[in-house]
């Protein structure tokens, strides 16, 4: 099993794939936007943390910018139904601490931001995660003492963007580390953020 390479980056495809040459082999591997954007320029040299996934009929390396990403990633794949392009997708839209976060709150509408995660889906993501992912500590925000309101207010307030036509991108990071039990408030100062 490979469980990490560096080398010099021959390839980076905007699509989400590059090629490490490591020892004159090239090692095509799948990453997320945020990894890809990371990644020294062709022909710098790179190292990258190494799922490799393992089919009957498939081989694929799955590749992160540090041993959390990798970690989290396979206590996603683990989860019941969620296989590796989903997992990608998860932690493209929450990072790690985000993801933790979410789950130990609850937030499934902080899951429901990734594509094609749904209701049932993210419920479910939730109750298995909760076991697989070392979430001590992320139960509160340190402002209020009750998350289900915390997790209440910030799921108002992606809706609203989201009916507004905002992007899962464009909310993720309008109300991330958004803090506060007052809807209206948190909503002007996510659009604040937006407008900066």
């Amino acid at each position: 099993m490979i469980g990490s390479l560096r080398g010099s980056v021959v390839d980076k495809d905007p699509d989400g794939e590059i090629v490490i040459e490591v020892a004159g082999v090239g090692y095509r591997v799948s990453v997320n936007p945020r990894t890809l954007g990371d990644l020294s320029d062709v022909g710098a040299e790179a190292f990258v943390h190494i799922h490799h996934h393992i089919r009957e009929d498939d081989q694929q390396l799955y590749g992160f910018a540090t041993l959390i990403e990798r970690k989290c990633f396979e206590s996603v794949i683990g989860a019941h139904g969620v296989g590796p392009a989903l997992g990608m997708a998860v932690l493209a839209t929450l990072p790690p601490d985000e993801l933790r976060q979410a789950v130990a709150t609850e937030d499934v509408d902080a899951l429901c931001l990734v594509p094609g995660v749904g209701k049932k889906t993210a419920q479910r993501m939730v109750l298995e995660l909760k076991n697989r992912l070392d979430v001590a500590g992320y139960e509160t925000d340190g402002l209020t003492s009750d998350p289900a309101v915390t997790s209440s207010a910030l799921t108002d307030v992606r809706e609203a963007l989201t009916q507004m036509g905002f992007g899962p991108d464009e909310v993720r990071h309008a109300v991330e580390d958004l803090q506060g039990d007052d809807t209206p408030t948190m909503l002007r100062e996510a659009l604040q953020r937006m407008n900066r």
